[in-house]
């Protein structure tokens, strides 16, 4: 997932350097969305594994 952030950042840029300002403000906000899924998905996971759902009990 950041690696399309990564991409829809990349292509807001070069719009931008473009002009094409539709675009580019359309790219950097799916970027922005992407970015903050990937984070709180990575916060959540990072939870799930700290109380241990998942784990192996033996």
């Amino acid at each position: 997932m950041l690696r399309l952030a990564l991409f829809f950042l990349i292509v807001s840029v070069i719009a931008g350097l473009f002009g094409f300002g539709g675009i580019s403000s359309a790219a950097a906000g799916m970027a922005k969305i992407l970015f903050f899924i990937a984070v709180i998905a990575c916060v959540v996971l990072f939870a799930l594994v700290l109380i241990g759902v998942g784990a192996v009990s033996k």
